[in-house]
């Protein structure tokens, strides 16, 4: 029997068939288009989920279980986005929605607990009970698992890793709170990073790099310019990293998994990233003089990881 998993962004919509062996043999996508109102997404979902399972060659009957990682709150014993501010979704019983609409039982989870759990089950973090995977991307998501369990809190709105502060009265975050790790540690905070550095710096080889156009920056730049020997790149990676290692090493400190793995756009750098996050990490980790300490790795899924975790979150719910 195959599952089915729905990544719902506030861009796109991709659904993908997931065997056995956790390869994804088939998917198919439409945009959000956001806002709009949920029953129209929930459309789209639900014919998003039948592409998906016709161009795998298979019928609906085929489909042990599907399920969709939503940002937002979610209630994953009711199936419902309890709240999802960049979709404008308020109590939105999901689940029970997608079956009206294909057929099909529909499971439903943070979309970063979901990618959390494909990284658990098929990537970086298969064989461990205790793991935690980190995101960064345009925010810091987290996904926390403890005992082969997600947690998401008693209220389901636990695990924002990125909103724990990590300089007292620091940058502004989006959430509202100064000095959230996202505000450091995310890619957005790292293009921002990047341009405070070429103004400060205006002989970088970083505006050349961007033909003079500072809103060319993206999340590269400073990373391609130390690899040119730029100082104001470097300066930039440096403390950018120092930032990531700052909260990671926060998280190994509550958490001590076996695993902490790092995913999103950032996690290309490999090696570039994690040598000097280990090397931050290893002199704050509490428990540096035990014997088993946390590994720092990178994801090993990308963008299937979403797909993978919600075609599986089944297990946790059934």
């Amino acid at each position: 029997m195959y599952k089915l998993g729905i990544d719902l962004g506030g861009t796109n919509i991709v659904a993908g068939v997931v065997d056995e062996n956790f390869k994804i043999i088939a998917t198919a996508k439409r945009k959000t288009n956001c806002p709009r109102p949920a029953e129209e997404i929930v459309d789209d979902m639900a014919a998003v989920a039948l592409e998906a399972i016709a161009k795998a060659g298979l019928k609906k009957e085929d489909i042990e279980a599907a399920g969709v990682g939503s940002p937002g709150a979610i209630d994953p014993h009711n199936g419902v986005v309890c709240f999802a501010n960049n979709l404008g979704f308020f109590n939105v019983p999901m689940a029970s929605m997608l079956k009206e609409r294909t057929g099909i039982d529909f499971y439903l989870e943070n979309d970063a607990n979901a990618a959390a759990y494909g990284e658990f089950v098929a990537g970086a973090g298969k064989g461990t009970k205790d793991f935690i995977m980190i995101t960064l991307g345009t925010g810091v998501g987290g996904g926390i698992i403890i005992d082969g369990k997600l947690y998401s809190g008693s209220n389901y709105a636990g695990a924002e890793l990125g909103h724990t502060v990590i300089s007292m009265d620091g940058e502004m975050c989006g959430c509202g709170r100064q000095g959230c790790w996202e505000a450091y540690a995310s890619a957005t905070a790292l293009i921002r990073q990047t341009k405070q550095a070429m103004i400060k710096f205006p002989n970088s080889i970083m505006w050349e790099m961007c033909n003079n156009d500072i809103n060319a920056v993206n999340g590269r730049t400073a990373f391609d310019a130390m690899r040119q020997g730029d100082e104001a790149g470097k300066q930039v990676v440096d403390k950018y990293i120092y930032y990531i290692a700052v909260g990671i090493a926060n998280n190994i400190n509550i958490f001590q998994p076996e695993i902490i793995c790092i995913g999103g756009g950032v996690s290309n750098e490999g090696d570039n990233l994690i040598k000097p996050i280990k090397k931050y990490v290893e002199g704050d980790n509490y428990a540096r003089n035990v014997k088993n300490r946390a590994k720092i790795r990178t994801a090993k899924l990308g963008n299937d990881a979403g797909i993978i975790g919600a075609a599986y979150i089944c297990n946790l719910y059934k």
